[in-house]
């Protein structure tokens, strides 16, 4: 279907326009004024100089406002960024600089690190505030009118991949949609993407009107994949987007506005989100979980112990998916009920797991993820990075991002993490060389590492080794690295030693270190 995203949520505005679309704290916005609100940014983003291709940039918390930005961008074919809002003032503009992002809404508390962006970023013209003004800006701009998108438009999704610096990852939005099909539109009962765009508005005014369309709450940021795609295909189904308190994960607050809302869905990612969740229930309660019938992961490893909490105190299906912002997903490991535990990944048709060469591996053995299915067309000005990821098997271009995989007998998949060294903390990407670099600058390091170790929570938790001669505690190295570093890339274990063990070539020992965090 060679259609916008954008041109498909006007559709559904005008065939539900009194059907809530988003709900966030205290305040409901129908599909009519999601639709309203947006074209009237639109309008503003147009008045500046934003047209189709150009980029505009979220630095913004869950919220209407956040999909109001990614509305209005497509609603021109201007190309929605995610940026991190946990990123420090330099980190942010290396990311606009690297987008070449012509436009950039953020939320009021992150106003700070948005001081003087466009000396920093020269492609850079509105800058929009969210703030107790937001609604007059919106009411001085009429409604741009509706005008079709194809699918051929695009977005980016940043990510932290193998890579120091964070890549846009470029994806078409009729790609998106297919990749999307499965979490959306199987739930629904549809067995095959919609065919055009009047097809697509039957099925989701017919789940709306049905009450079979999902009521979704991210209670992980949009500016993560997980999230975001999910919810995009929430509206594409006619469904509702619930944002709960910005700013941190309150579990009370969460599973309040579960039992408030009649939330069906709640997407995390992995135990780094799902256990204070869990615990909530657990020693917090009673909560109202009787409209919830799904749970989504991904992003990192959510464990059996936690899922088994969920089942036993909901009627829930727990989808726990191995996927990358590169492509995906890979596989799935679906339980419906305690029985269904341990919880296996079994592998899509479209993935399989290949040697460095491209051949498949057999049962026992570890080889990379690589999928063949709907992918995005690569990384934004890294031609080098994009042949590297994206590489044609057997006549086939399949997604290739690192992850390492061992195949069991019975077909299921175990894996074993990103084979670059990248740490993945929570679902957030940390680059080792990019923290050293940082702790490096430091006048009293004389050397360092940063790696990952196993982390109950987090699946793993940035740690580093550092040699110094004195004279620094490990809470002024950790105050000076988040001065340049976004608080999830600040080492969690550091430990202080004179020197570092390194062979007489100088290559670090690096089992010696991971021992030295483990027992410290």
């Amino acid at each position: 279907m060679d259609v916008s995203f954008g041109t498909i949520w006007e559709a559904v505005a005008r065939s539900l326009p009194a059907e809530v679309a988003i709900s966030e704290p205290g305040r409901d916005y129908t599909y009519a004024e999601f639709d309203e609100r947006s074209a009237r940014l639109a309008t503003a983003f147009e008045a500046a100089g934003v047209g189709p291709g150009d980029k505009v940039a979220c630095y913004q918390y869950n919220s209407a406002a956040y999909l109001e930005t990614v509305f209005a961008a497509f609603k021109l074919g201007a190309v929605p960024v995610n940026a991190n809002y946990r990123y420090t003032r330099d980190e942010l503009f290396s990311l606009l600089r690297d987008a070449d992002a012509a436009a950039l809404v953020f939320s009021d508390e992150l106003a700070a690190n948005v001081e003087n962006a466009a000396e920093h970023v020269p492609t850079l013209k509105p800058v929009v505030r969210i703030d107790a003004g937001y609604e007059n800006f919106l009411s001085a701009h009429d409604p741009r009118p509706q005008q079709p998108r194809p699918g051929s438009d695009q977005l980016f999704m940043y990510t932290g991949g193998t890579t120091g610096r964070p890549k846009g990852v470029i994806w078409q939005l009729a790609d998106l949609l297919h990749s999307i099909f499965v979490a959306v539109f199987r739930p629904l009962g549809v067995t095959s993407p919609p065919s055009d765009l009047d097809e697509a508005v039957k099925i989701a005014v017919s789940a709306r009107t049905e009450g079979r369309a999902p009521v979704m709450m991210p209670a992980v940021p949009l500016m993560h994949g997980t999230g975001f795609f999910n919810s995009l295909g929430a509206l594409l189904a006619g469904g509702r987007v619930v944002t709960m308190r910005p700013r941190g994960l309150d579990p009370r607050h969460a599973w309040e506005t579960v039992a408030t809302q009649r939330v069906s869905t709640i997407i995390v990612a992995g135990n780094a989100v799902c256990r204070p969740l869990v615990d909530e229930l657990v020693t917090g309660g009673p909560h109202d979980l009787s409209s919830l019938r799904s749970v989504l992961s991904s992003g990192t490893a959510l464990s059996d112990d936690l899922k088994r909490v969920l089942h036993e105190r909901a009627s829930v299906t727990i989808t726990d998916a191995i996927a990358s912002t590169e492509g995906g997903p890979f596989a799935f490991a679906i339980t419906s009920s305690v029985d269904d535990l341990p919880a296996r990944f079994f592998p899509v048709p479209a993935t399989k797991i290949v040697t460095a060469e491209g051949n498949d591996v057999a049962p026992g053995e570890t080889g990379v993820l690589a999928y063949s299915g709907p992918m995005p067309l690569g990384y934004y000005k890294d031609t080098a990075k994009t042949a590297a990821t994206f590489r044609v098997i057997d006549g086939v271009r399949h997604a290739i991002p690192g992850d390492l995989a061992e195949v069991a007998a019975d077909g299921s998949v175990r894996f074993l993490g990103r084979g670059s060294g990248v740490i993945n903390t929570g679902g957030e990407k940390v680059h080792p060389p990019e923290v050293e670099e940082v702790l490096l600058a430091h006048p009293a390091v004389t050397d360092c590492v940063v790696l990952g170790v196993r982390d109950d929570t987090w699946g793993e938790r940035v740690a580093a080794v550092v040699a110094t001669p004195g004279g620094v505690t490990e809470q002024e190295l950790r105050d000076f690295a988040r001065r340049s570093l976004a608080g999830y890339k600040v080492p969690r274990s550091l430990v202080l030693l004179p020197e570092l063990r390194r062979t007489p070539t100088g290559k670090l020992e690096l089992a010696w270190a991971k021992q030295i965090v483990e027992n410290s």
